[in-house]
């Protein structure tokens, strides 16, 4: 005889859903030279002034920027000579490196793990070119085991901080109990060339910084309930907008794009894309605690103070870190995240950023 199995009742779940993936650690660290916002403009004064007309007038951006300073892989005299691709990427290999050692190195120690710990490892950044890739350089740097498995990300300028955390969340949450290591670097200084004379490379000048950060996540039955757990995330990519930010790469370098219209393209088209993420999540901006924003500048930071009220807790804390380091690109967003962790933020938060595409980077997190 042979026993039929038992229905499910509705008080029965049919599966359960995965653990949340939770943010063990996360540290940053900064390249060894420091450039205040008068330093920068008075180099920029003395390779542009006498070659662009329009420099006086353009030249209150560093000013209104809302920036007092930012770190540097080189000292101010570098960028007053010329410099050609090959020397800027020797650059970019050997500081990029050296920033994701150090700050890898922490969020393991506040982790309490070992390099031979890790698991799985997401390298961004955009900056620069790594064949071997940033993360088997940094495998080799700090000893790590053979068999960790790499997903270098290429290509996702400012998104990339708030993007790289969800791929890295996700990793997590496929593989119950294993460490996933999110590396994320850019070193945007060295994207300026004194031969460019465009309005956009004026601005990049006068925003660019660079920076590193590394952050542990990981995700299983076991983890700590108060460490933050990272729930959902989105992107949005909006047709006919390829042009709006990205590189052009040249004989000297990396050329920057950028469009006046980014500040309005905020206000006007990222309110919907974040009202159906938060929908789908059935949530709006009233159940926020607060927002982690990537700051691109202050202009991008009053209109998302705009849109995104009344969850504006949080902004001030990407104010100041556009304060005192700059736009570090992708990198900017995890150095706000660490801000907001310090303070002791709690409650959900809103990630976001805009990067290349043109694309919106969302992530939902619980603090």
């Amino acid at each position: 005889m042979t026993m039929a199995s038992a229905a499910p009742t509705s008080n029965t779940p049919l599966s359960t859903p995965p653990a949340p993936a939770r943010l063990l650690s996360i540290a940053t660290a900064l390249p060894p030279y420091r450039l205040t916002q008068e330093q920068a403009l008075a180099g920029a004064r003395q390779v542009f002034a006498h070659r662009l007309r329009d420099f006086d007038r353009l030249a209150p951006v560093f000013t209104h920027a809302g920036i007092e300073g930012r770190a540097s892989c080189v000292p101010l005299e570098w960028y007053l000579e010329p410099h050609g691709w090959a020397e800027r990427n020797t650059l970019y290999l050997e500081h990029a490196v050296d920033v994701l050692a150090r700050a890898a190195t922490q969020a393991l120690d506040q982790a309490g793990l070992k390099p031979t710990d890790v698991d799985a490892i997401v390298a961004v950044s955009s900056t620069g070119i790594a064949t071997p890739s940033l993360d088997a350089l940094i495998m080799q740097r700090l000893g790590m085991r053979p068999d960790v498995e790499r997903m270098p990300l290429f290509g996702l300028g400012c998104a990339g901080g708030v993007l790289g955390l969800a791929r890295a969340a996700t990793w997590a949450t496929a593989r119950p109990g294993a460490n996933v290591l999110l590396l994320v670097v850019e070193l945007c200084a060295l994207s300026f060339r004194r031969g460019d004379l465009s309005k956009a490379n004026v601005i990049a000048t006068a925003l660019f910084g660079d920076g590193g950060a590394a952050a542990i996540l990981r995700a299983g039955p076991r983890e700590p309930d108060d460490a933050p757990a990272f729930l959902a995330s989105a992107e949005h990519r909006w047709p006919d907008s390829l042009g709006i930010m990205g590189w052009q790469v040249e004989d000297d370098g990396m050329g920057v794009i950028f469009a006046q219209s980014i500040p309005i393209l905020v206000r006007e088209k990222l309110p919907a894309v974040v009202g159906g993420f938060l929908d789908r999540q059935r949530l709006t901006l009233s159940d926020l605690a607060g927002v982690i924003c990537h700051p691109g500048g202050t202009k991008v930071l009053d209109a998302l103070e705009e849109i995104l009220a009344p969850a504006v807790e949080g902004l001030n804390d990407a104010r100041e870190i556009l304060r005192q380091h700059g736009n570090m690109s992708a990198v900017t967003v995890l150095f706000v995240l660490e801000r907001c962790l310090r303070q002791r933020a709690r409650g959900l938060q809103l990630l976001s950023a805009l990067g290349p595409g043109f694309v919106a980077a969302l992530g939902l997190m619980r603090f």
